[in-house]
């Protein structure tokens, strides 16, 4: 009587587990619906090609899918993950190794929703959580300039190392399913153009909340756009801090204007700061190539999103300081620093930049100050022109104790209010960084 009691039960569990199975297999499994789907390849037209050259720029997908010495767009960088590295692919016209085969709807899905032809789910280390919010003609201009603007390269994919079970993909899915957003960008009436371009090219193409806006247990954007308050707030990311860009007066921008937030992105300086670690990359590939109406959306936008007094602690404002020859660091500062960043730690504006009121000295974060201090910084070139004042690597000659020393005396002179570091971060940091190149990935694209 039990027996077959047990088997009744066991056999009613077993439909809907099954049921729950089939749904969760066809769910894993499906590929999303695409615009494109009759639609057939885009001609040459040599116009859309350049607009989707120009989506490209935008999108700064030479960061992630070109190496230096390799061709454009080959793939091949090595990206670090909690689980394992893995490796951007070729997304050259290669029919073989690249995105060659692929159809308009292909190119759709695996840009704006990360599933590759086949319905093999993308990590999203590739931001499609930002560039589902691209426009249908931006996504058509961008496979225009891939199929036809781009030489293929006959080079393989590197597979990841991440290992079994963790490399296995179909729960991406579910994770996309919580965490990633299904629509494109849609205008805010409330706002003017001006405003609405500027959001769409921040929350969309140009991911800036990829590496500004802190991550949650699960690895995702604790905000994908202005209406949570972590967006663009400032996170820690491969060795470097991405500050804030909303207006916070210390680690933000809230004491620039919106002419210099232009002027950044435009020339990658201005009085406040010039551009270093992974943002050189995108100001040398992407930024710099934008039209000026475009640069205008993107600083009137960020120049609306609140600070929070509460996270960024009193506004900082400049101290004078006398020579404290008694504090460790001092000297480190007077004969390594000072000659270009200035005894008054106010630099050389627009070419060496302040130290005074740098958001590396005021961040809670100090992993920004102690990376460009062991490794350097990377040659920024301007309008096609190498810039002659490149950081110099200090690993060689300054001890993990010596830099914490030179470090905690910058964030704590001139009105700067940085915690002090110690010489256990710095060994940290120079365990797993290496020294900045002095040669750039400078994209060419035609």
């Amino acid at each position: 009587m039990n027996n077959r009691r047990f088997a009744r039960t066991a056999g009613w569990l077993a439909l809907p587990c099954l049921v729950v199975a089939g749904l969760l297999a066809w769910y894993v499994t499906r590929e999303p619906a695409s615009p494109f789907e009759q639609e057939q390849a885009t001609g040459s037209d040599p116009a859309l090609v350049s607009r989707g050259e120009y989506v490209a720029r935008l999108s700064d997908c030479v960061a992630c899918h070109s190496l230096a010495g390799k061709a454009p767009f080959a793939g091949g960088l090595e990206m670090a993950t909690p689980l394992g590295a893995i490796h951007a692919t070729n997304i050259t016209p290669d029919r073989d190794h690249g995105i060659g085969r692929y159809s308009l709807a292909d190119f759709d899905r695996a840009v704006r929703h990360g599933v590759a032809p086949g319905g093999r789910r993308l990590y999203p280390a590739m931001p499609y959580p930002s560039y589902v919010k691209l426009s249908d003609d931006d996504v058509k201009a961008l496979y225009a300039f891939f199929m036809k603007g781009v030489q293929p390269a006959n080079q393989a994919n590197i597979q990841s190392d991440i290992p079994w079970p963790l490399n296995m993909r179909w729960p991406i899915a579910l994770w996309n399913g919580v965490f990633a957003p299904t629509a494109p960008y849609a205008a805010n009436p409330g706002q003017d153009a001006l405003w609405n371009r500027g959001a769409y090219i921040v929350q969309g193409p140009g991911h800036c909340g990829s590496c500004h806006t802190p991550r949650g247990l699960a690895f995702n954007e604790k905000a994908l756009d202005q209406s949570g308050a972590p967006f663009l707030a400032g996170a820690l990311l491969d060795g470097w801090y991405a500050p804030s860009l909303r207006q916070d007066p210390n680690t933000g921008l809230g004491r620039w204007s919106e002419a210099q937030i232009v002027q950044f992105l435009k020339t990658g300086r201005n009085q406040h700061a010039v551009v270093y670690g992974s943002m050189t990359e995108a100001f040398n590939n992407s930024t710099q190539f934008m039209a000026d109406d475009d640069l205008a959306a993107i600083a009137r936008y960020l120049k609306s999103l609140p600070g929070d007094p509460q996270r960024d602690g009193t506004p900082w404002q400049y101290q004078v300081a006398d020579r404290r020859q008694d504090l460790p660091g001092d000297h480190t500062y007077a004969t390594r620093c000072a000659s270009c960043h200035g005894l008054d730690g106010k630099g050389q504006p627009e070419w060496m930049p302040p130290l005074a009121g740098a958001t590396s000295a005021l961040a809670r974060e100090s992993a920004s100050a102690i990376n460009i201090t062991l490794n350097g910084s990377q040659r920024v070139v301007a309008a096609g022109l190498p810039d002659a004042y490149r950081m110099p690597a200090f690993r060689e000659q300054l001890s993990d104790q010596e830099i914490a020393e030179v470090l905690t005396y910058m964030r704590s002179t001139w009105g700067n209010h940085g915690d002090a570091i110690d010489a256990q971060a710095v060994s940290k940091l120079r365990g797993h960084t290496d020294p900045a190149s002095a040669s750039p990935i400078i994209l060419h694209m035609r």
